[in-house]
């Protein structure tokens, strides 16, 4: 599959998913806290998609069957809410959220803490692999290659002590969920697909507090930690413009 540059009227579409996308996010968030379930969250995202006019990106994507994905301490990506798994104080979640509108997809994640007693290591964990996505961002310009985006990345994130999974990976989007090139979250500056006005790459470093081995569940979709070691996630879509980066979901 070709990769696909967007004019700027469907970079405009993209920055109204991306809104949406964010808002789902910040409505789920602020519900997060000891003895919600995932399923609960869930749930008030599925409703503000609704009330927004967003389909889910997500749900019936290879049969997947929800709208979020809720990735509990040492899950790295793609766990389903679930009734039965109530959130703990000391925990953290990370929390993937995907629309479309008017056939233009976002995606975005965010991993935040339960409540305010998680552990020191798992405080600098979210600072870290948050601050290696603008890390990232930051290489999407123009000329650049994919591989200066996922340098940016693993320098800073090994630089602070962490480890990056290589199995899941950033991609591009645009009018489907991952389109070419993919994006990963390690490399080699200056190397793979040159980066080109009017891409958009759904940047989403995972990083983890022990070895960067991953394995998925019975379930086939939950990702966790291969030694149990804690794992953090955020995701942002990014549109490389003349002007440089332009995140589409603040």
């Amino acid at each position: 599959m070709a990769i696909v540059c967007k004019s700027a009227a469907e970079i405009e579409k993209m920055r109204h998913s991306g809104r949406i996308v964010r808002e789902v996010l910040d409505h789920v968030q602020a519900r997060v806290a000891p003895g919600v379930t995932t399923m609960e969250l869930e749930r008030a995202a599925e409703q503000k998609m609704k009330e927004l006019g967003a389909k889910s990106a997500f749900k019936g994507y290879y049969d997947y069957p929800c709208v979020l994905c809720t990735s509990i301490n040492e899950e790295i990506v793609h766990g389903i809410p679930s009734e039965k798994r109530a959130l703990k104080a000391g925990d953290i979640v990370s929390i993937d959220c995907g629309v479309v509108v008017d056939g233009y997809y976002g995606d975005a994640a965010v991993t935040v803490p339960v409540d305010g007693s998680i552990t020191e290591e798992r405080r600098k964990l979210l600072e870290v692999t948050e601050a290696s996505l603008y890390k990232g961002i930051e290489q999407a310009r123009i000329g650049n290659a994919v591989g200066d985006v996922g340098a940016a990345v693993q320098e800073f994130v090994e630089a602070n002590g962490f480890s990056v999974v290589r199995e899941f990976v950033g991609h591009g989007i645009g009018t489907r969920l991952h389109e070419e090139p993919q994006v990963p979250n390690f490399g080699l500056k200056g190397h793979g697909a040159r980066l080109r006005e009017g891409m958009v790459l759904a940047i989403e470093p995972m990083v983890n507090t022990g070895d960067p081995g991953a394995r998925v569940l019975d379930d086939k979709w939950t990702a966790v930690t291969a030694d149990g070691s804690s794992s953090a996630h955020f995701e942002h879509c990014v549109a490389v413009t003349k002007d440089g980066p332009m995140i589409l979901t603040q």
